[in-house]
């Protein structure tokens, strides 16, 4: 099974313990200290929409873009929740395609990881910078090096509540920098008889050193401004488990509109 099928059902329920409330209010200010208050503002990879639905009560125009229908789906279920007008397309990060350019990008849960190789960094890169205003602001987090070698490689992780359980399986390649997710789950779909559904879905991620990411920035287009540690304002390492690159865009250029 592709990544994000079943486990979009329980992504939610079993994300809970990401800081969301931390990240919203330094995502807030990392954006306000850039003149970025209101406006459009896109949330690439958006999953579920949790983000991109905080990010539109507070007054921006969201648009959230994702390569899975399924995870789109749950976001489509908060969007009819809460009465939001937040835009979803389902586009891969490498090929998304906007109607116009937007004062922000976004992208969170480290989604880039999930870019492979150089030249999928560089071509999702290339479309931020393009989409983006001028003097527009990109921010995003990524797992680092240590994190999948130091904390993930080679170990399993299991979780069981009533709604669902998972075995999480971790394999980390040093030589080309992919870790490997097996990740088994167990979905209730029959709760009063204790039935539940297996299925299994592999995901694989790849950590860059900073000095990568940073080069590639600036071969898009984008001018590297911060890179910071763990979402603090302490500045970013190789020994940090998570990094926020914060990148502007430098070239003073008009955007063609184009559709989906």
């Amino acid at each position: 099974m592709a990544a994000y099928e079943a486990f979009a059902w329980v992504y939610d329920l079993f994300m809970d313990n990401v800081p969301y409330d931390e990240w919203e209010e330094y995502l807030t200010e990392l954006l306000a200290e850039r003149g970025i208050t209101d406006g459009i503002v896109l949330d690439l990879a958006c999953g579920t929409g949790v983000m991109t639905e905080r990010f539109a009560r507070r007054g921006f125009d969201m648009i959230g873009v994702d390569a899975s229908a399924e995870m789109l789906d749950k976001a489509l279920e908060k969007r009819d929740e809460s009465g939001s007008d937040i835009l979803y397309l389902q586009q891969d990060m490498t090929s998304f395609e906007l109607y116009g350019t937007v004062r922000a990008v976004l992208c969170l849960c480290d989604s880039v990881n999930y870019l492979l190789t150089e030249e999928e960094l560089l071509q999702t890169f290339r479309l931020v910078n393009n989409y983006l205003d001028p003097g527009g602001c990109f921010i995003f987090d990524m797992n680092t090096v240590a994190k999948y070698r130091d904390q993930l490689g080679s170990r399993t992780f299991a979780e069981n509540r009533d709604e669902g359980s998972f075995i999480w399986e971790n394999e980390y390649d040093e030589e080309t920098g992919i870790n490997t997710y097996d990740l088994t789950l167990y979905i209730a779909c029959d709760e009063e008889n204790s039935l539940f559904e297996r299925s299994e879905e592999v995901h694989r991620q790849r950590a860059y050193p900073i000095s990568t990411v940073a080069r590639l920035l600036e071969e898009a287009g984008l001018t590297l401004e911060k890179v910071y540690g763990d979402a603090s304002r302490e500045p970013g390492t190789e020994a940090c488990e998570r990094v926020f690159f914060v990148a502007r865009e430098r070239t003073k250029k008009k955007v063609s509109e184009s559709t989906p």
